[in-house]
């Protein structure tokens, strides 16, 4: 039998290799807490802390797209304005310890730590489409849970009628926040959802994808994803959670609201939006353009919350 060829660019130098099992071997049953800074500290760059994920979920049969184009693709400016500055600058981001402030209409404000917030919930799996407003779109498997049942928690009031949530800001970790950058957007980043859309069994909150923790270019620790809206309003790197009464101002709508509005429901037919051709999209990876679905792809699960909407005017 002949075997395969493995390209050498595969395989784990030998000396990488006895180091990272001389950690684990140290480590023990405590390896569960250690965390990706202390993984780097110990010389392991490139080691990835897996999840226990209870169940999987596929919402598309298209195929996944590669772990390395997900992790060094990204949108998140508090790092920097192009593409790959997430993955390059990201590094010095410290993710834990964390904690997430709750406020507004509901009966249990307070501030909540990383593992007050998870404790509770077991992280699943789901597949996702996710489309980008500049055309182009990733299929993703997200881990983490359902929003609604965190936000459940929380006792909102009847008085809640949004739900907003705010980015961290550390300036001397995220150097999209100072300098030359600030113009850009204003600090911290903020987004916000109907109680509905936050509330549907769609909406998560993810902790990690791929079944490994959350990479920081990625949102780390704590990021919202709507598959059915434009990436931007998967807000990453949460630190706070407001109910509120009205609708939130969100950044991108301050910034450019011509091109942003508050729904950002992907939509492949003109709006009142000046921005461009939304009706195709390119799917990393591949040369062909693809369709655009409405609300990508998942109309029949989400296309009830807006009847009566006018989707023009409400982009």
């Amino acid at each position: 039998m002949k075997l395969p060829r493995i390209p050498s660019s595969e395989i784990t130098p030998k000396a990488l290799y006895l180091r990272r099992r001389e950690f684990l071997a140290a480590a023990g049953a405590a390896f569960a807490t250690v965390t990706t800074r202390d993984l780097r500290a110990a010389g392991l760059d490139d080691v990835r802390i897996p999840l226990r994920v209870a169940k999987k979920v596929a919402t598309t049969t298209d195929a996944v797209t590669p772990y390395s184009t997900t992790t060094t693709y990204n949108n998140f400016y508090e790092f920097g304005s192009t593409k790959d500055a997430p993955s390059k600058f990201g590094k010095n981001f410290k993710p834990k310890p964390w904690s997430v402030a709750v406020e507004g209409f509901c009966g249990k404000p307070g501030t909540y730590s990383l593992e007050d917030i998870l404790k509770p919930h077991s992280i699943e799996e789901r597949v996702y489409c996710h489309r980008c407003v500049e055309g182009w779109s990733i299929v993703v498997p997200w881990d983490g849970f359902s929003l609604g049942d965190l936000l459940k928690r929380f006792e909102p009031t009847g008085d809640a009628k949004f739900v907003e949530f705010l980015t961290i800001v550390r300036p001397d970790e995220m150097p999209g926040q100072k300098g030359r950058f600030t113009a850009i957007l204003p600090w911290p980043y903020v987004e916000g959802l109907r109680i509905d859309e936050a509330m549907h069994p769609l909406t998560m909150l993810a902790v990690g994808l791929y079944g490994e923790e959350l990479p920081n270019q990625n949102g780390a620790p704590l990021r919202l994803v709507v598959p059915w809206k434009y990436g931007f309003k998967s807000i990453k790197s949460i630190v706070k959670i407001r109910f509120t009464n009205a609708q939130t101002h969100s950044t991108w709508m301050k910034e450019e609201p011509l091109y942003y509005g508050f729904y950002a429901n992907v939509n492949p037919l003109p709006t009142n939006s000046t921005f461009r051709d939304q009706s195709v999209e390119r799917r990393l990876g591949e040369f062909i353009m693809r369709k655009t679905l409405p609300f990508n792809g998942y109309a029949d699960q989400v296309g009830s919350m807006y009847t009566g909407l006018d989707l023009r005017r409400n982009f």
